[in-house]
């Protein structure tokens, strides 16, 4: 019987579909996974069909926000990161594609779909978080793709752009301490998000190196903000030891805790002094306006779509790993203690 593409892909440990884009030498496919397939082909001794001579490779680049009914299109800082990825495809050529869903799940259908068309190059993650199905299925499939934040599994093989979060959530906590406060709580998403968590344990090291000992009633992590999720914003305001400074991992989240404070009558820098991140135009428009940590989104999604495109006109080049820097912007919303 003769050895067919589908012998291949299984050797191979990938999709047929992506053992035929490694036989047409589609960018989209890392270089691993190419040297992985046609290493399977010389084993089986598979001959490829000839293929027609193909027009210019579709110079399509796929932006993947995290999964959500509507958080993804109201944060900012994706915003901001489609922008940079946009101004430097615009600049080389190249078109972008936005691709998110509701959850998990209809998130990987469309990107199986997407991928199996062969008509995106690479993609651009623009989060990060642990036990992602959307990155086992890139990986799994030898996507070529660069991942805005730390990555979580399969770092060495993995282009990565990211912050010293960890570094920028000491500096914001270390703020506060100068200011004189001990009592700083942190108000974060949840840690599955690796932005999240590095920026927390930032905060955990900052108040340790002062003598501090952080009290884990003042730990408050939250998956997204919907209006149920501001009981336990409240439950740390009325605490009878409440802290009188907060470091909280983006502006959005120090836009509800804002909210909340106001309901409370409690003065925002006078009583509570509040830290956030992302310097975002709602950092610019509150009232007080926030003293904020700028992580330069821009530039991380600038940064994304060069890696991008240089792996995939260069697809021999090894994983990189850029770190882009963050600056603190001071604002109204902190005072000393």
């Amino acid at each position: 019987m003769a050895v067919t593409l589908k012998d291949v892909a299984a050797l191979a440990g990938v999709s047929t579909s992506t053992a035929s884009r490694v036989c047409k030498d589609n960018p989209s496919i890392s270089r691993e996974t190419k040297e992985r397939v046609r290493k399977a082909m010389e084993q089986l001794g598979y001959e490829p069909p000839s293929l027609p001579e193909e027009t210019e490779q579709s110079r399509t680049i796929g932006v993947i926000l995290p999964p959500s009914p509507r958080e993804s299109f109201e944060n900012a800082f994706h915003l901001e990161v489609i922008r940079g990825v946009s101004q430097f495809c615009n600049r080389h050529g190249y078109i972008n594609t936005v691709i998110t869903g509701e959850d998990d799940s209809e998130l990987l259908t469309a990107l199986e779909n997407i991928a199996q068309s062969g008509k995106v190059d690479g993609y651009i993650v623009a989060y990060s978080k642990q036990d992602d199905p959307i990155i086992d299925y890139l990986y799994g499939e030898g996507l070529l793709y660069v991942v805005i934040g730390k990555a979580h599994r399969f770092a060495n093989q993995t282009v990565y752009i990211d912050n010293d979060n960890i570094l920028a959530g000491q500096e914001a906590a270390e703020y506060l301490i100068k200011l004189g406060h001990t009592n700083i709580a942190y108000l974060g998403s949840d840690s599955n998000l690796m932005f999240s968590a590095d920026r927390k344990t930032g905060y955990r090291i900052a108040m340790e190196n002062n003598g501090l000992k952080p009290d884990p009633e003042n730990v408050v992590e939250l998956p997204f903000i919907p209006e149920e999720n501001a009981a336990a914003v409240h439950a740390l305001l009325e605490r009878e030891n409440r802290p009188t400074a907060i470091l909280v991992s983006d502006d959005i989240f120090a836009v509800a805790l804002e909210r909340v404070c106001i309901e409370k009558g409690i003065s925002i820098p006078a009583d509570l002094s509040i830290i956030s991140f992302n310097n975002s135009l709602f950092a610019r428009l509150t009232s007080p306006q926030l003293t904020s940590i700028d992580i330069n989104s821009v530039q991380l999604g600038i940064e994304a779509a060069s890696q991008l495109i240089n792996h995939i006109e260069n697809p021999n080049l090894l994983a990189t790993k850029i770190i882009v820097p963050h600056r603190l912007i001071e604002r109204s919303s902190c005072a000393e203690n």
